[in-house]
């Protein structure tokens, strides 16, 4: 059964068949995770930081979904605009995706205290699918069983970041190049990526000097079908100690939690409890950020 439950969740999450749904990572830690989410966060803050953060999806299951990332962005020293770039790598199953994806943005002031960030975004991917690692009841072609499927395509993306001290907005869209991915020689069809937006959007309250509240809302899919969300509240005290609950659709609650040391080292954790059907086969799943902020430069 664990092996069925496997099979199905690759192809869910990487496409096999028709890369339907939704074809990119995804995170809880979203809004400590926002520009590999959406280019036009680079430059939006001060200082230059790097952040990785580590996703392990469905422990229990026979080869659970497992993403790792790694960037590094912040602004110029003198002009209004920043760069960026982060490595990934995404494993469900037997597929795969590996990619590098470099970041340019340039924020303007719309209003005294509201500036809008406008970022673009290039990036090479690897697709890999193993055949070697596939059921043999789930595949129509004996041959496949003893093939790796490789191609390596190019693609674009852009973002807008709308942001001040009490708010931020943010709408991206990726794999803008739609290309074409060929699986196994063309044997199972031809597959095409889709092109995915991202909505984030979170308000801060600050009650006093010590405390921030932070409701946030994340939507992403490939509209107008294929969409999911997520909502968050997050508890910060003095800049340093945060809890957050959170709630993905259909999907499952989420707890997270982090700390600042010494305003440079960051670290979070998620853990996320699944409600729908695969709940029974797994035990949650956890998910680690680890980053550094380097002092401000502008």
């Amino acid at each position: 059964m664990r092996r069925v439950i496997y099979i199905v969740a690759g192809i869910m999450l990487a496409g096999f068949t028709g890369l339907k749904g939704q074809q990119m990572p995804q995170y809880t830690q979203y809004m400590f995770n926002d520009f590999v989410i959406n280019p036009a966060v680079a430059g939006v803050d001060n200082h230059y930081q790097i952040r990785t953060n580590h996703r392990f999806q469905w422990v229990g299951l026979m080869d659970p979904p497992l993403t790792n990332s790694l960037a590094f962005y912040g602004p110029h020293a003198k002009m209004d605009m920043g760069y960026g770039a982060y490595v990934y790598n995404d494993v469900t199953g037997p597929t795969s995706r590996t990619g590098l994806t470099g970041s340019y943005a340039y924020n303007i002031g719309i209003t005294r205290d509201i500036r809008l960030s406008m970022g673009i975004s290039a990036s090479v991917m690897q697709y890999r699918i193993d055949g070697t690692q596939l059921n043999p009841r789930d595949v129509s072609d004996p041959a496949i069983l003893n093939m790796v499927s490789t191609s390596y395509l190019p693609d674009a993306g852009i973002g807008l970041y709308m942001y001040s001290e009490d708010f931020y907005v943010g709408l991206s869209l990726a794999q803008l190049l739609n290309n074409k991915l060929e699986i196994f020689d063309n044997r199972n069809g031809l597959n095409r990526l889709k092109t995915h937006f991202n909505l984030i959007g979170a308000y801060h309250w600050r009650p006093d000097d010590e405390w921030l509240i932070e409701p946030s809302l994340m939507i992403r899919g490939t509209a107008p079908k294929e969409f999911n969300f997520d909502v968050t509240a997050r508890a910060e005290w003095r800049n340093m100690i945060w809890g957050a609950i959170s709630y993905r659709n259909q999907e499952s609650v989420g707890i997270l939690m982090g700390y600042v040391h010494e305003d440079h080292f960051i670290f979070g954790y998620a853990y996320d409890i699944g409600i729908s059907m695969l709940r029974k086969y797994n035990t949650g799943t956890h998910e680690i950020m680890i980053g550094y902020r380097f002092n401000a430069i502008k």
